[in-house]
């Protein structure tokens, strides 16, 4: 009697082995909940969610004019860290520096000028903050194999209080190339979602498509290797015919909503396409 035992175990053990694979539950996907739209000229580059659920859009518009005459000419996809809202700056192509403003919850806006590093390009295309609000992620424009990171000014106690020169910490080396990040935004301490523009296909299989940086741990201010992959196309719907632009995207932690922006073509390019998503296990 025993011997069986043993032996009806050792089945029992095996099956439950071979059978612990196929019974791992599979990572949640995305799926369409909504679609809404905004003003293209005070809201088209990009979105934040804040914490009462409402929308800070960003668009043309959106840039001060004694910014402007500063120079800085476009605004990118914005984030929203502790109430203090981060912006993204570039100026015209012979720029030698990009600039994040930080607006305090009190309304104070402090200006946070970085540089340029040889090689780096002069695009600023997005802010997004690290969820323990301590590390600033940016991304330029084209073909590149790297985030940027950056100290997030005033969250940061290594960064100047009132604004001022702001120097790159350890970048995000990428496992692959992506090509014209518009957006990214933390999901997890490690875990991106970034909205690409790239229409060429030779990269990914997906057109546009909303890519996912996964991060072995979660930022430290030291170089880390993150790991890409295409998640779907990100739609592009209208009755307007022409190219398409693809522009910022935020994740709401609260409520699990993940939302990307895209730009129709010819006149329809007024209106700014916001798709919605939330998380599903299949």
């Amino acid at each position: 009697m025993r011997r069986h035992l043993l032996t009806l175990a050792g089945l029992l053990g095996a099956f439950s082995l071979a059978a612990s694979p196929a019974s791992a539950v599979s990572e949640p996907s995305w799926a369409q909940t909504g679609t809404a739209y905004t003003d293209t000229l005070g809201g088209g580059q990009g979105l934040a969610g804040r914490a009462d659920g409402s929308l800070l859009y960003r668009g043309l518009a959106s840039i001060p004019l004694d910014l402007r005459i500063k120079g800085w000419n476009h605004i990118g996809d914005p984030d929203i860290a502790r109430g203090h809202v981060f912006d993204a700056y570039q100026g015209a192509d012979t720029a030698t520096s990009k600039m994040f403003a930080v607006t305090t919850p009190a309304g104070k806006r402090y200006e946070y000028v970085h540089p340029l590093n040889p090689g780096e390009k002069l695009n600023n295309s997005f802010a997004t903050v690290s969820p323990d609000a301590r590390w600033l992620v940016s991304g330029e424009w084209g073909e590149q194999h790297r985030l940027q990171v950056f100290p997030a000014p005033l969250l940061n106690p290594s960064t100047p209080s009132t604004g001022g020169d702001l120097k790159d910490a350890g970048q995000i080396t990428l496992d692959k190339p992506v090509r014209d990040i518009q957006g990214c935004d933390f999901v997890t301490d490690t875990r991106l979602v970034c909205a690409s523009n790239d229409a060429t296909g030779t990269l990914f299989p997906e057109i546009r498509p909303l890519l996912q940086v996964d991060l072995p741990h979660k930022l430290d201010g030291q170089p880390v290797t993150g790991k890409v992959k295409s998640l779907f196309a990100l739609p592009q719907r209208s009755v307007c015919t022409g190219t398409f632009e693809t522009e910022g995207v935020d994740y709401d932690v609260t409520s699990g909503t993940l939302r990307a922006q895209m730009i129709p073509p010819g006149v329809c390019a007024v209106a700014t396409a916001v798709y919605s998503y939330r998380q599903v296990t299949d």
